[in-house]
């Protein structure tokens, strides 16, 4: 057997398994570090990074890489509200703009959708359909709208509703467009959330709806919760911030579904 400083170097597949190797042990590894384990270039380890970040199965942090990262619980309605608000009113003004005067629409709980709610306040014969307290407090004052909140069970810290009762409520409807928001996404597991809770409620928008669209940010991907909700590729658009990485953003244009990339 040849000494290790003389066996052939590795083909790109067998490089890639072995990087993938270590971010499991690892969980993040910087570019120094891969170029050390691998004994190749920063270029050559680029652009593995690339190929395996266009199939889902890393992602890209400044200077270097991780694996996807498990989320056990989300944070409360008022901690989300505090960060990433130009990044969301980006994504909320591309995901109005697929709503016409007189549909139907579903709002899912969530800071980023709450954030379309100025917008559809100028719509002319709407229907919004919603789970989210704070969605419907907002648009009270707007009698030119058609408002349905779907009840359940109260999930206080969200201030939404969730479980059987609010979804059998979303059965009962047909939707133009449900707009779908969610914890935690990437290609491979699609959206997923810690609560089973929500699970059903996000599936019957998604049923009921003749469009379904993804709204949910950049700083998610790469995520996954225990409970799994849908493919990615059960979304007709995913809308999401500009500080996408391309790579991943091929890798999801390669499902499918249509990107939006919006620019705070």
């Amino acid at each position: 057997m040849a000494p290790d400083d003389e066996r052939p170097p590795l083909i790109p597949d067998q490089r890639r398994e072995q990087l993938l190797k270590h971010l499991r042990r690892d969980g993040v590894l910087s570019v120094q570090q891969i170029t050390r384990l691998l004994g190749v270039s920063h270029m050559t380890v680029r652009r593995d990074i690339a190929e395996l970040e266009k199939k889902g199965m890393v992602f890209s942090v400044p200077g270097g890489v991780r694996i996807a990262g498990a989320i056990h619980s989300e944070p409360g309605f008022l901690d989300k509200s505090q960060v990433e608000q130009p990044q969301k009113r980006a994504m909320a003004a591309e995901a109005a703009r697929l709503v016409r005067d007189g549909m139907t629409v579903y709002l899912d709980a969530g800071t980023t959708l709450l954030a379309m709610v100025p917008v559809l306040a100028q719509r002319q014969d709407l229907t919004v359909v919603t789970n989210d307290f704070t969605t419907i407090g907002r648009l009270m004052d707007t009698p030119h709208l058609d408002l349905v909140h779907v009840g359940g069970r109260v999930d206080v810290s969200n201030r939404s509703s969730v479980g059987r009762l609010a979804a059998d409520t979303l059965r009962q409807l047909a939707l133009d467009v449900a707009f779908i928001s969610t914890s935690s996404w990437d290609l491979l597991r699609g959206i997923t959330t810690p609560s089973e809770a929500k699970v059903e409620v996000k599936q019957a928008a998604m049923a009921c709806a003749a469009h379904s669209v993804l709204v949910a940010g950049s700083s998610k991907y790469g995520t996954f919760g225990r409970y799994r909700v849908a493919p990615l590729t059960a979304f007709d658009t995913i809308v999401t911030d500009a500080e996408l990485t391309d790579a991943a953003a091929e890798g999801i244009r390669g499902g499918g579904s249509s990107l939006v990339l919006a620019l705070s």
